[in-house]
C-alpha cells in the first residue's frame, strides 16, 4: 500500500518542496509540494527523478575496507577502526597539517555536511583544507568579505520585486539558480518581463536564459570585469553614481573607487570585450534609470582570471545606482538559523592570506587553500606534505584541475577515507569508503541555501523512509569520524553533538546582546527538544535565531516543535534592507575600495594593452545534472545531457570540423577528444565542453555513466591558472587549440 511522505529536494540550489509516493520502503513518485510556502508545486526533472536516484543500484549498501591492496565488505566497526588505525599515528607523527580535508559540493545539499564538518576541522586544527568553492564562487566570498567585513554576507537579486535585471555569466534556467536560491527562476523571470521589467543577459553562449532575454549580449569570455569596470567608469563619468540616502552614509571609498576606473572607458574595453562602446554606456544608463534594478554574476563570470574583481564590481554596480539592501534591488537574506542581529559596529573585517600553501605559496581565502593545489601539496616531498585525505562528498579527481596527477597522487597516500555513497573516480582510492545512505533516509534543512534565498522561509522534513537495517545515518558516520580522526575513537557520537550544544550556549549566555545573556545554560539544553543530537541542534540554532522564541523570550517566535507543526514550512515574508547592522569591516561600513582590490586593479588596466585571439573554452551546465554522480541516473542522461563539444558553424567550417566527428582539444594542461556539437549556441571563437564528466577509470561502480564517459574537461587545465586574491581555477576563457581527430 503506498502513502506519501514531504521532502526537500537535495538535488540542486532550488530546494524544492517535494511529494513523495512510496511504497514500503521504496520511492516510487515524487512531484512538486503545491503547499510549499516556497517552491509552490514546482518541480524540475532532478526533482522528478528523486526515486530513481534515491534506488540506485550502485549506491554502496555498507562501509568498504581496504585489505591486500583491495577494497572489501566490512562491518560499520571495522571500518572506524580502520579510520583511528590509519590517521591516528600519522597526526602523531607528522602533525594536523598532514591531513587534507576536502570537502564537495554536496555538503550544502545535506544536514550532516553542515554541521559535523567544521566541528572536524576545528578539532583537527589542519589548515589543508580545500573544498568546490575554488572552482566555483570563491571570488563572490572574497568580494564580499571585502566589502561587507562578512564572506557570507552576499546579496541576492530580489527577483520578485525588481524591474531590470542583469545576469551575467548566469545561465538560471539550466542551473535552477546558484548562490541566489530560488524556486522556480525561469517563471520569476517570465514574470518579471510580464510586469514590464527588462531582463539582460551577458553570456558568450546563447542559453536558454539567454533566449529569454530582451538583450544578449555575447562577451569575449574572461572579459566581464572589463566590461563591468567600463559601465562603472560611466557611472561616474555621467553623473549617474547615486547611492542614495539609505546607502550614502554607509560607504566608505567613493571618490577613490571614481579614480580607480577612470581608465576603464568603454572604448578602451570594446574590442576586448566584442561588445560596442555605446551599447556598454546604453548597459550603465539604462541600470542607474531603473526603478529598480539588480546586477547578478554567477560561475561563468566568477571562474575567470579576474573572477574576484568581476564579483566585487558586480555589487559595486548594485551600490552605485543605488540598488544595494534596497526592495528590487540585492538584498541580504536573513536565514532562520542565522545570528540573530546585533546594534551595528564596526567588526573584524576580512583577511586573506593568514597562512600559504607550501608548494606555491597561494594565499589561504576563508580558511581554504585552492583545490587547484591539492595534487602538488601531496606529490611533492618535504615536511608540511599531505600525506593523508579525509574527503567528504568529493570527486576531485573530475572537479579539480590536472585530474590525472591529482589521480596519481591520491594513489600515493598513506591514508585515505572517502565519505561517499559510490565508488567514484575519488573514493575508488580510499583506504576506507564510508557510505551515507539514500536521501530519502535522511531528514533535511537547507542551512546554508536559506542564506541565499530570495525570500526568507524555513522548512524541515524528518526523514521519509526509515534506515535500512545495517545502515547508519549520514550525521553519525560523521560523528563517529571527528571522533575516529580526533583521538576519542570509541566515544558515544552523541557526544559530539552534545559537545557543540553546551559550547554554543556557554557562548550565548556570556553574549550582552543574546536573548539568553545571564541564563543557566544547563537549564537551556534541558528544554530542548528532538529525536537526534542533529535534531536538537537545529532547535536550539532556531531558538537563538533572528526569529526564534530565545527561550521563551519571545513566545511566538521559532522553535524545533513549531516548525514541525508546519511540514510545508513557514513563510518569514520578502527580503529587508539590513545595512549597517549586517556590515562586519574594521570601519563599520562599506569598504568600495579595498587594498586588495586596489592592488589587482593594475592587472586589470595591463589587460587593456592586450588582446587574446584564437579560440578559447568555456564549460557549460545541464537541467539534468549537477554533480558528477548524476550522469549515474538513467532518467538525468541522454538528450542534451551528453558531453559534446559545441562549435559554431564557421569555426566548424574554418577548422575542418564535422557534427558528430571527434575533434581533439588542447591546450596547456593536455588534450582530450570529444564528439563535435556544431551550434550557433556558442558565438564565433568560442568552444564549449560541460563538466563533471570522465567516467572511464577502472576501480569505479558507475555503471550508467561508464555507458557514456565523455571526457573530463579540467584535463585541459595544469591547475598554475588561478584567480590571484581568491586561488579559484580559471574554468572559463581558456586558450585552446582544436582540431579534428585523426
Amino acid at each position: 500500500m503506498s502513502r506519501t511522505a514531504l521532502r526537500i529536494c537535495p538535488l540542486c540550489e532550488a530546494t524544492c518542496g517535494l511529494t513523495l509516493t512510496i511504497e514500503g520502503t521504496r520511492v516510487t513518485g515524487a512531484r512538486g509540494d503545491r503547499d510549499d510556502v516556497f517552491s509552490r508545486g514546482f518541480i524540475c526533472p532532478k526533482g522528478a527523478s528523486f526515486g530513481a536516484a534515491d534506488a540506485d543500484p550502485d549506491r554502496l549498501t555498507g562501509p568498504l575496507v581496504r585489505r591486500n591492496g583491495r577494497l572489501q565488505e566490512a562491518s560499520w566497526g571495522e571500518a572506524f577502526d580502520a579510520v583511528a588505525e590509519g590517521l591516528r599515528p600519522l597526526i602523531e607523527t607528522y602533525g594536523p597539517h598532514a591531513v587534507g580535508v576536502v570537502l564537495g559540493n554536496p555538503n550544502v545539499h545535506t544536514m550532516a555536511g553542515a554541521l559535523y564538518p567544521p566541528v572536524l576541522l576545528g578539532a583537527l586544527g589542519t589548515r589543508s583544507l580545500f573544498t568546490a568553492s575554488t572552482v566555483d564562487q570563491m571570488p563572490k566570498h572574497v568580494s564580499s568579505g571585502l566589502l561587507f567585513g562578512d564572506a557570507n554576507a552576499i546579496p541576492v537579486p530580489d527577483l520578485d520585486r525588481t524591474r531590470h535585471l542583469l545576469l551575467i555569466g548566469a545561465n538560471p534556467l539550466e542551473s535552477n539558480g546558484s548562490l541566489c536560491t530560488a524556486p522556480d527562476f525561469p517563471g520569476k523571470l517570465k514574470a518579471l518581463r510580464a510586469r514590464g521589467g527588462t531582463l539582460t543577459v551577458i553570456d558568450p553562449r546563447t542559453t536558454r536564459t539567454a533566449r529569454l532575454a530582451d538583450r544578449h549580449l555575447a562577451i569575449r569570455p574572461g572579459t566581464d570585469a572589463l566590461l563591468l569596470a567600463a559601465m562603472t567608469h560611466v557611472l561616474f563619468d555621467e553623473k549617474l553614481a547615486d547611492p542614495g540616502p539609505h546607502l550614502s552614509g554607509h560607504l566608505e571609498g567613493f571618490d577613490e573607487l571614481a579614480d580607480a576606473v577612470r581608465d576603464f572607458t568603454p572604448e578602451a574595453v570594446s574590442a576586448h570585450c566584442d561588445i560596442d562602446a555605446g551599447v556598454i554606456r546604453q548597459l550603465a544608463r539604462d541600470l542607474a534609470a531603473a526603478p529598480t534594478a539588480a546586477v547578478y554574476g554567477r560561475i561563468g563570470s566568477s571562474t575567470v582570471t579576474f573572477g574576484t574583481l568581476t564579483s566585487w564590481l558586480v555589487d559595486v554596480l548594485n551600490i552605485l545606482t543605488g540598488n544595494l539592501d534596497r526592495p528590487g534591488g540585492a538584498l541580504f537574506p536573513l536565514a532562520a538559523t542565522d545570528r540573530a542581529p546585533r546594534p551595528a559596529a564596526p567588526g573584524k573585517g576580512f583577511t586573506l592570506g593568514r597562512w600559504r600553501s607550501r608548494v606555491s605559496g597561494h594565499p589561504e581565502a576563508k580558511g581554504e587553500l585552492p583545490l587547484a593545489a591539492l595534487a602538488e601539496e601531496i606529490d611533492t616531498p618535504g615536511d608540511g606534505a599531505v600525506r593523508a585525505v579525509i574527503a567528504i562528498a568529493a570527486n576531485p579527481v573530475l572537479s579539480a584541475p590536472d585530474g590525472d596527477r591529482l589521480d596519481r597522487a591520491l594513489g600515493s597516500l598513506d591514508f585515505m577515507v572517502s565519505v561517499d555513497p559510490y565508488l567514484n573516480e575519488t573514493s575508488r582510492h580510499a583506504h576506507v569508503v564510508l557510505p551515507p545512505p539514500p536521501p530519502s533516509r535522511s531528514a533535511h534543512h537547507d542551512f546554508a541555501f536559506n542564506t541565499l534565498a530570495v525570500r526568507n522561509q524555513v522548512r524541515y522534513t524528518r526523514p521519509a523512509v526509515p534506515l535500512d537495517e545495517g545502515r547508519m545515518a549520514e550525521t553519525e558516520i560523521l560523528a563517529r569520524l571527528v571522533l575516529a580522526a580526533t583521538g576519542m575513537h570509541g566515544a558515544d557520537p552523541a557526544a559530539v553533538d552534545a559537545m557543540v550544544i553546551d559550547r554554543n550556549l556557554a557562548k550565548a549566555v556570556a553574549d550582552p546582546h543574546s536573548a539568553v545573556h545571564g541564563r543557566d545554560p544547563a537549564d537551556l539544553a534541558a528544554r530542548l527538544t528532538g529525536e537526534s543530537g542533529p535534531e536538537r541542534r537545529l532547535d536550539l540554532m532556531l531558538r537563538l535565531g533572528p526569529y526564534g522564541d530565545g527561550f521563551g523570550a519571545r513566545p511566538d517566535g521559532l522553535t524545533l516543535a513549531r516548525l514541525l507543526d508546519h511540514p510545508h514550512g513557514i513563510d518569514l515574508g520578502p527580503l529587508e534592507p539590513r545595512i549597517p547592522a549586517n556590515l562586519k569591516t574594521r570601519t563599520g561600513r562599506v569598504e568600495l575600495l579595498p587594498k586588495p582590490i586596489a592592488d589587482d586593479l593594475p592587472r586589470l588596466r595591463a589587460a587593456l594593452d592586450t588582446r587574446q585571439d584564437g579560440l578559447v573554452l568555456v564549460g557549460r551546465r545541464h537541467l539534468r545534472s549537477n554533480n558528477s554522480w548524476m550522469h549515474n541516473i538513467p532518467a538525468l542522461t541522454g538528450g542534451s545531457n551528453r558531453c559534446t563539444l559545441h562549435v559554431h558553424p564557421d569555426d566548424a567550417a574554418r577548422l575542418g570540423l564535422t557534427d558528430g566527428l571527434p575533434a581533439l582539444v588542447r591546450s596547456a594542461g593536455g588534450q582530450v577528444a570529444a564528439p563535435v556539437e556544431v551550434t550557433d549556441a556558442v558565438r564565433r571563437g568560442v568552444v564549449s565542453l560541460p563538466h563533471g564528466w570522465g567516467h572511464d577509470r577502472p576501480g569505479t561502480r558507475l555503471t550508467v555513466a561508464a555507458q557514456d564517459p565523455g571526457v573530463n574537461v579540467n584535463q585541459l587545465l595544469d591547475g598554475t591558472l588561478l584567480d590571484p586574491l581568491s586561488g579559484n581555477a580559471v574554468l572559463n576563457g581558456i586558450p585552446v587549440d582544436v582540431h579534428p581527430s585523426l
